[in-house]
């Protein structure tokens, strides 16, 4: 929905998720690592957090507050030995991402399927466990000097201009 027309309520409860849910976990969780003198945090932002998505702006607004509250926690506890990063998934083959499809599309989610996954360069979703795997590298040894940054796993969409061939075509 357009951000004039987005309801309130709604927006309130999509940041209360989103981001809220992100910053209580931090908030939780990096005491404990502190003092244990180590670890490791892996937050899920999207690419909605890098670019505006147009109809999602509660959505949007929430992703990109997670990169900040990545980059800032990753300051605030990297001295400690822990280390805070992001994954920003484009879009996932999943039963979530089928259902968006068919609130775009009520008639042929398929569509929208067919239209997104050409907008990526490799032509199709990337698959959970290509986030999973991200996940396992920003928590082991291999990225040992690596915090506050985030992986955008995403078939080469937001680095081909496929974002806004994909936006153009809902």
């Amino acid at each position: 929905m357009p951000t004039p027309e987005y309801d309130e309520d709604a927006f309130d409860a999509v940041i209360a998720v989103n981001l809220k849910g992100v910053f209580l976990g931090l908030r939780h969780v990096l005491p404990v690592m502190v003092n244990q003198g180590g670890g490791t945090v892996v937050n899920t932002a999207s690419t909605a957090g890098l670019f505006g998505a147009p109809g999602m702006p509660a959505y949007t607004a929430a992703k990109h507050g997670v990169l900040g509250l990545t980059k800032t926690a990753a300051i605030d506890v990297a001295r400690a030995g822990v280390r805070v990063n992001a994954v920003c998934p484009g879009p996932v083959e999943t039963r979530m991402m089928r259902s968006l499809e068919s609130m775009r599309n009520p008639a042929d989610p398929e569509a929208v399927h067919t239209a997104l996954a050409a907008g990526m360069p490799t032509g199709r979703y990337t698959m959970p466990d290509e986030i999973a795997n991200a996940v396992l590298f920003l928590c082991s040894d291999l990225s040992g000097n690596l915090t506050g940054t985030h992986i955008v796993i995403d078939g080469g969409r937001s680095g081909s201009g496929g974002v806004s061939a994909a936006r153009t075509n809902r």
